[in-house]
């Protein structure tokens, strides 16, 4: 329960941060190197269409796992949700490697920045590298306190069960005879019950983790398309942030369907991530006639961002998302599952990967 606090603390923390920062940049010197002059008709109703657009795939594509008692595909015991899962990786592993990283290097070395010491360093890999050993630590020992914490508790409520039974049939208490029996069912039952509730961690922990990676990028998305006042370029991330939205919208919905959260938190994590990116577009949308992009405080500011963010989605789509399926014993043992499960996540990082070409 703490761990899930710390969690949305830092999820909040942040998303203030976030929305703060264009009234960081709107008084800011202007660099002009490379900057060009759109035709302004008829933007703002690209930015509305978008804006809605991405709404409506990013909110189906997180909804569509929760019907998995309605939908069999959907189902986490179905093979299916493996290759959707893997699809869904792929797109994750692509927007880190092909999409945010890059620009974050494009970002941090852009000729509106002083050349020292943003020239001579390669600032956006090693955010993007501690930021991957951060989740690492944040995973493991979130981990560990869910361990030792559910752990005691379920073992402090054997050792009372043990202690104390009343007996129906003659009336008296026999607590010897029911501590042997206890520990005997205690012992039988309790690896199996560990092997549940780790599972149950992982997922909880992994889609936490995850979700706070995409409503980093997400929302600096958002912002940039929002403030652009360029209509080809708007109407091309149209399309290619809608597929986005939707496949990484399925990929958070799965983890948030395996980590069976109650209903409220399922709710306020699906909306989350749904209003994000329509968030930050609306924020464009209102300074854009004050934000520059071009800006250097701007530029370092989203570079950083998207370069934690980058090593975010790198690590949870290898490690805890590909990683932790691959090695799953039911595709292991199924050479059918596992050639289906490369071929989904080889389209799916394909697919993502050639939206670069556009967006």
């Amino acid at each position: 329960m703490i761990c899930h606090q710390a969690c949305c603390k830092i999820n909040t923390t942040i998303l203030c941060i976030l929305l703060l920062l264009p009234t960081a940049v709107l008084q800011d010197s202007t660099c002009i190197d490379g900057a060009k002059q759109h035709n302004k008709d008829g933007v703002l109703d690209y930015k509305i269409i978008a804006l809605a657009t991405i709404l409506v795939a990013g909110g189906i594509g997180v909804s569509l796992p929760q019907l998995g008692s309605k939908i069999s595909a959907l189902n986490p015991e179905n093979d299916i949700f493996f290759m959707i899962k893997a699809f869904a990786g792929g797109v994750i592993l692509a927007t880190g490697f092909v999409h945010v990283l890059p620009d974050a290097f494009s970002t941090l070395t852009s000729p509106c920045l002083e050349r020292n010491p943003w020239k001579y360093f390669p600032f956006a890999g090693v955010i993007a590298m501690i930021s991957s050993i951060g989740t690492l630590i944040i995973h493991t020992l979130a981990s560990g306190y869910y361990k030792r914490s559910h752990f005691q508790k379920d073992k402090q409520a054997v050792v009372e069960e043990e202690n104390i039974e009343v007996d129906e049939h003659e009336g008296h208490l026999h607590n010897h005879n029911h501590a042997k029996h206890g520990h005997d069912h205690g012992s039988a039952l309790f690896p199996q019950d560990e092997t549940k509730l780790t599972d149950l961690m992982r997922h909880r922990i992994i889609s936490q983790v995850l979700e706070l990676g995409i409503v980093i990028h997400s929302i600096i998305i958002g912002v940039t398309l929002g403030a652009s006042e360029s209509p080809n370029t708007i109407k091309t991330l149209i399309a290619a942030l809608s597929f986005h939205q939707f496949f990484e919208g399925l990929g958070l919905g799965g983890c948030i369907s395996q980590a069976k959260f109650k209903s409220l938190r399922t709710t306020i994590m699906a909306l989350l991530f749904s209003l994000t990116t329509p968030g930050g577009i609306a924020i464009g949308i209102g300074i854009s006639n004050i934000y520059s992009e071009h800006s250097p405080t701007a530029l370092i500011v989203q570079g950083i961002f998207s370069s934690a963010s980058a090593g975010i989605l790198i690590y949870m789509a290898l490690v805890d998302l590909l990683a932790a399926d691959f090695m799953d014993q039911r595709m292991q043992s199924n050479a059918r599952l596992q050639v289906a499960a490369n071929i989904s996540l080889l389209l799916g990082a394909g697919c993502m990967s050639l939206l670069a070409i556009w967006a």
